[in-house]
Formats: C-alpha cells, sequence, structure tokens
C-alpha cells in the first residue's frame, strides 16, 4: 500500500502559485497521480488555498486549480473528537492542529508543511516534512 501523505496549504499554495516550492510540490503531486503515494488535505486547508490563490490568479483559474488538484487529493475532515484532542494538545497553533490530528485520525504516514513550529511538535507516528524533504525521504527508500 502506498504511503498517505497529507498536504498542507503552503504545500499547495507553492504547487497553484508557483512559488519557490513549486518543483517539490509538483512532484509530490505527479507522485499521487502516478499512484505511488496517496494525497489528502482538508477543507480548512483548500479554503486557505483558493483564498490566497484568488489574491493573485482569476476566480476561474483559482477554481480550475482546486478541480484538478481534486482529482488526486482526497478531501478528509475532523470530527468533534478529534477536534476536541487537536485543541487540547501541545500544538499553539490551533488550525495546525486541526490539520495535524485530522490527518493523524486518518492515518497519514506523513504531512507535508513548510511550518517549522509544527514540525518541532510532531510526533513520530506522523512526521512534519518540507515537500523537498519528503521527496528525499522517497527516494532514500526507494
Amino acid at each position: 500500500m502506498a504511503s498517505k501523505i497529507f498536504l498542507d496549504a503552503n504545500c499547495l499554495l507553492d504547487l497553484m502559485l508557483h512559488r519557490a516550492g513549486f518543483q517539490s510540490a509538483n512532484d509530490i503531486i505527479q507522485a499521487g497521480i502516478n499512484g505511488n503515494i496517496q494525497l489528502c488535505t482538508t477543507p480548512a486547508v483548500l479554503h486557505v488555498t483558493s483564498y490566497f490563490t484568488s489574491q493573485t490568479l482569476t476566480n476561474q483559474q483559482t477554481k480550475q486549480g482546486i478541480l484538478i488538484l481534486l482529482n488526486d487529493v482526497q478531501v478528509i475532515d475532523c470530527d468533534h473528537a478529534t477536534a476536541l484532542i487537536a485543541v487540547n494538545s501541545s500544538i499553539d497553533d490551533i488550525e495546525d492542529a486541526l490539520q495535524y490530528y485530522t490527518a493523524l485520525t486518518h492515518g497519514a504516514d506523513y504531512f507535508i508543511s513548510a511550518d517549522k513550529k509544527l514540525k518541532k511538535a510532531a510526533m513520530p507516528q506522523l512526521p512534519v516534512y518540507t515537500a523537498a524533504e519528503f521527496l528525499a525521504q522517497m527516494q532514500q527508500e526507494g
């Protein structure tokens, strides 16, 4: 079974806005398209991604980009119990905690984010990697 990878907003923004991390984010999406990994994110991440993308791109371009992502990225969500665990966790940023514990609850193997504080707070069962770090890890395993 392919690894399940959670994509945080900064990874999706790198991809959609062609920011500095574009190539790494694109390579991860391509691995998902190829069936090497399973990709997931949350509605909240899609919300953040669409909001910031629409500041640069047109509404139609933003919608088209999100629709393309949804071809290969599964949307998962948080239930009440997971929200309680997240808010009571040691992760200071509530939004990060909600995303992290949602990914953990849904069996993600890796959490892709450029958030250094989240990386430090991560548990061993769900490590946080930047897109480039994850690709390097994939190559080592592979």
